[in-house]
């Protein structure tokens, strides 16, 4: 297993909710010499400075400035959320004054089959009140809490007959007996906080279950999180190990994707359009410089794809059917759920093929339509050239999803290659600047 497999395994299991997502990137980005920025102070930057911004604590954008003069931005984004169950204010339901299950609801289009008889914990963030301040405290419980027990087949002889399963009846997880410690004081005592400091949460039911490499030559990786947690591990890393180019290298974690985006936070928000003018006005650009530069800017939207089913051929495209292990996938929509047109496919081909990277395409069944992703969401609010991008993977949205061992090192060099590279705008076409040399 590669060092970006390894690496990819150790953030999943380290970072259980967005909050974790963020904070880790945050450490990551602190111990590489990147100054953190507040939205809500002035900025100061300086050429070959590099920062970082955060909004919500649950999206992230870093940026360097190697040089005042530049020719574009060159982004690569991701998201920092997955299908999950967030566990509801007053979570407490007594059964029979025998047990206490939480009561929670759905976060994204989950697949709830799998959530069912795994060791799962609970995760996110605890608003703490101390006189007329609010802090916000990052919680995760790091054993396993609570579980999501079948009904025996016994009791429903049907069961793999195939049952619409309801969440607020089926999916509620067994926390304990009743009159064991309430769940309030148990997030106030892993917290350590007093119970009545607490005034809110966003807590998360997360699968605990570890990551894992197998297959004949263990060619196959399955994790929690995979989407997209395995994009945002590659752009950071693609983001840190580029080199210096003649554009401003930004790497952007949203949040909210899987349920639309259209949060403060998501891609449909003003994130990263505020950040990029914000950075125009302090270099000096007036807004006519400033629309010069986007016009040369390329956006990578990062988000895994559908891997060929092994037991489902049929409702993959007949012919671009991405595989586990095949490397980068680009993905294309003719009715523009993904962003990729002509000339951004033509712009990643070209990195691709400079990085060493292998790359296969995805479209979906014609009459099976898929979701829409970042790339076409956030080009509301920032118009550049934008493809769609990921790694292939199976399950997607369940607990445990798994991919090519192998993919992750792929994704890191286009990043790489995206990074340390620059477009420049031609009256015969565009010009893709890439470095002279190879990138290790």
């Amino acid at each position: 297993m590669d060092q970006y497999s390894k690496g990819l395994l150790t953030f999943i299991q380290e970072h259980p909710s967005v909050y974790h997502v963020i904070e880790g990137q945050r450490r990551k980005l602190t111990e590489a010499g990147y100054a953190p920025l507040s939205e809500s102070r002035q900025w100061k930057l300086q050429e070959g400075g590099k920062y970082f911004v955060t909004r919500n604590d649950s999206a992230l954008i870093a940026f360097r400035i190697p040089r005042r003069s530049f020719r574009g931005f060159m982004i690569m984004a991701s998201h920092s959320d997955s299908p999950v169950l967030k566990i509801k204010e007053n979570p407490e339901i007594t059964v029979d004054g025998k047990y206490t299950k939480l009561n929670v609801e759905l976060y994204g289009g989950a697949l709830l089959g799998p959530w069912f008889d795994r060791p799962l914990s609970v995760a996110g963030r605890v608003l703490v009140r101390t006189d007329s301040r609010i802090s916000s405290k990052l919680l995760n419980i790091p054993r396993d809490l609570v579980l999501i027990p079948s009904l025996a087949i016994h009791m429903d002889r049907t069961a793999n007959e195939g049952r619409a399963l309801k969440v607020q009846k089926d999916m509620l997880p067994l926390y304990g007996l009743a009159g064991d410690m309430s769940f309030p004081d148990l997030i106030a005592a892993e917290a350590g906080v007093p119970a009545e400091s607490i005034v809110s949460y966003d807590l998360f039911v997360y699968n605990r279950q570890a990551p894992s490499v197998w297959g004949a030559a263990g060619e196959f990786l399955s994790s929690p999180r995979l989407d997209d947690l395995q994009c945002v591990y590659s752009s950071l890393c693609g983001f840190l190990e580029s080199t210096d180019a003649d554009s401003i290298p930004v790497h952007v974690v949203f949040d909210n994707e899987e349920v639309g985006s259209m949060t403060k936070q998501g891609a449909a928000s003003s994130f990263l359009k505020d950040v990029l003018e914000r950075i125009a006005e302090e270099l000096g650009l007036s807004r006519g410089e400033y629309r010069e530069k986007l016009a040369q800017s390329f956006m990578l939207s990062a988000d895994n794809a559908h891997a060929l089913h092994p037991n489902y051929p049929e409702k993959c495209d007949p012919v671009n059917r991405p595989v586990l292990g095949g490397g980068v996938v680009l993905k294309q929509s003719g009715n523009q759920k993904y962003a990729t047109d002509a000339v951004s496919a033509a712009v990643v081909r070209m990195l691709a093929e400079k990085a060493g990277v292998r790359l296969q395409v995805f479209t979906n069944h014609s009459d099976i339509p898929g979701g829409s992703t970042l790339g076409n969401i956030s080009s509301q609010q920032v118009a550049v050239k934008t493809a769609d991008v990921g790694i292939a993977q199976l399950a997607m949205h369940s607990p445990y999803e798994t991919c090519g061992a192998a993919d992750t090192a792929e994704l890191v060099k286009l990043a790489k290659m995206l990074y340390s590279s620059s477009l420049s705008e031609k009256e015969d076409g565009i010009e893709i600047i890439t470095p002279r040399f190879p990138i290790e």
